[in-house]
C-alpha cells in the first residue's frame, strides 16, 4: 500500500533534539572510561571498544537505514530504530562485564544511526532544493555543538552519581523523544520503493552512477569530518606542544565548534542568494585558506594558542557554510532515494572522519604539521571535487 505523508511538516525543533542524541551517547560517555574500566576490572585499551564499536555500528547502520525508509516509510522506521536505542540503554545500566557492556553499546549506535539517516532524509522529504539548505544548516550547526558539551556533562554526570547514571538520564530523554515521535510527527516519505535486498543494491548503484552525487558526497565528506582530526589532534598540541592546561582543552574546542555554527547560521542568510553549488564551493574556499594558514604558522615558528584556534576557528567556519550545501546537493540528486542516499553520504563522512583521525593519530610528531597537512588535503581534494559539479 503506498504510504501516505501527512500535510503538515515535521517539527524541525524534534528532528532536531531526535538527531542530536546519537552524537550524544557516543560523546557523553567518553569522561566515563576510566571509571567504568575500573568497576568491570578491565583495561583501558580494552574499554575503548565501547568508543571503536559504537563508530562501527554507526557507520555501518546508515547504510540500513536509508533504503529501508524508502520502502517503508521514515515514521516507523525511526520508531524501530529509538526503540533499539531505548534497549540498549536499559541493557547498559546493570551491566557487570565488558562483554555484556559493548553489547549494549553496539546496539545504542544501530539505533542512534538511525535517528541521524532519518532526521536529513525527513528534512529533504519535505523540502525544496534552497529550504533543505536551510534547514540543513540549522541541524547541522545543533550537531557540532555536541562533541564538545557532551563530554563536560558526562563527566559531572560520573562525578555525582557513577558512570551508570548516564545511560539513565540518556534512557530517560530517549524514551520520552520517542513518545514525542510517536504522538506528533507525521510520515513524510512520498510513494514507496520496491521490497528487497536487490533493490537495496540498486537503489546505491543508481546513486553512485551519478556523478554529481559522488561529487558531493566526496566533498562532504572530506570537508565534514575532517574536524574529527582537529578533535584527536588537540589534546596534544595545545597540551604538549603549546604547554597549555588539560583543563583549558575543552574550551579552545567549544570555541572552534561555534565556527561551524556561525558558519551553518550564515547559510540561512545566504539561501536564496547564491545557489547551492557556490555555496559549496565558498565554504570550501574558507577551510581552504584556513588549513594553509595553520600550516604556514606551524613552519614559520608562529604557532601559538591564539594561532592555532584562529585558524580552526575559520576552517570551521567554512566547514558551516560549505557542509549543508554539500548534503543538501547530494540529496537533491534523487529525491525519491533521499533516506538511501541521507545513508550512503553519512555512511561516507563517517568512515573519512576515522580516516583523517588515524592520519593525524599516526603521524604524530610534535608539531601542528601532521593536522595541517590532513586539514589542507582533504579540502583542496573537496574543492577540485566542487569544481567539477
Amino acid at each position: 500500500m503506498p504510504i501516505r505523508p501527512a500535510k503538515r511538516s515535521p517539527n524541525l525543533a524534534l528532528l532536531i533534539a531526535v538527531t542530536m542524541t546519537g552524537t550524544v551517547a557516543l560523546h557523553i560517555f567518553i569522561p566515563a572510561l576510566p571509571a567504568a574500566a575500573r568497576d568491570l576490572d578491565v583495561s583501558p585499551a580494552a574499554i575503548q571498544l565501547t568508543i571503536t564499536l559504537y563508530l562501527v555500528g554507526l557507520a555501518l547502520g546508515q547504510l540500513v537505514y536509508g533504503p529501508i525508509s524508502d520502502r517503508y516509510g521514515r515514521r516507523p522506521v525511526l520508531l524501530a530504530s529509538l526503540a533499539v536505542y531505548l534497549l540498549g540503554f536499559v541493557l547498559a545500566v546493570p551491566a557487570t562485564t565488558l562483554g555484556w557492556l559493548v553489547t549494549a553499546r553496539v546496539l545504542q549506535s544501530l539505533g542512534a544511526c538511525g535517528a541521524l539517516v532519518l532526521g536529513r532524509a525527513m528534512v529533504r522529504d519535505v523540502s525544496t532544493d534552497e529550504d533543505a539548505a536551510r534547514k540543513l544548516a540549522v541541524l547541522i550547526a545543533c550537531l557540532t555543538l555536541t562533541p564538545t558539551l557532551a563530554p563536560g556533562i558526562g563527566g559531572l554526570i560520573e562525578a555525582w552519581f557513577g558512570w551508570r547514571a548516564i545511560f539513565v538520564l540518556l534512557a530517560a530523554v530517549v524514551g520520552i523523544l520517542t513518545v514525542l515521535v510517536a504522538l506528533t510527527l507525521p510520515e513524510t516519505r512520498r510513494g514507496t520503493a520496491p521490497p528487497g535486498v536487490g533493490s537495496i543494491l540498486h537503489g546505491y548503484r543508481r546513486l553512485m552512477r551519478s556523478a554529481k552525487f559522488r561529487r558531493y558526497m566526496v566533498a562532504g565528506s572530506c570537508s565534514g569530518t575532517s574536524l574529527y582530526a582537529f578533535l584527536a589532534a588537540a589534546p596534544f598540541l595545545y597540551v604538549d606542544v603549546l604547554g597549555r592546561s588539560a583543563q583549558e582543552v575543552g574550551l579552545y574546542c567549544v570555541v572552534v565548534s561555534f565556527g561551524m555554527a556561525i558558519g551553518a547560521g550564515l547559510v540561512r542568510f545566504l539561501v536564496g542568494r547564491m545557489e547551492i553549488r557556490r555555496g559549496a564551493r565558498l565554504g570550501n574556499a574558507v577551510s581552504l585558506a584556513a588549513a594553509a594558514l595553520l600550516l604556514l604558522a606551524d613552519r614559520s615558528g608562529a604557532l601559538t594558542v591564539a594561532t592555532l584556534t584562529c585558524t580552526m576557528l575559520l576552517y570551521a567556519l567554512g566547514t558551516g557554510i560549505g557542509g549543508p550545501n554539500m548534503v543538501a546537493g547530494a540529496m537533491a540528486v534523487d529525491p525519491d532515494a533521499a533516506g538511501s542516499a541521507s545513508g550512503l553520504y553519512g555512511f561516507s563522512q563517517m568512515a573519512f572522519g576515522a580516516l583523517a583521525t588515524l592520519a593525524v593519530g599516526l603521524w604524530h610528531d610534535g608539531s601542528a604539521l601532521p593536522l595541517a597537512v590532513v586539514l589542507l588535503t582533504a579540502s583542496a581534494t573537496a574543492g577540485l571535487t566542487l569544481q567539477r559539479v
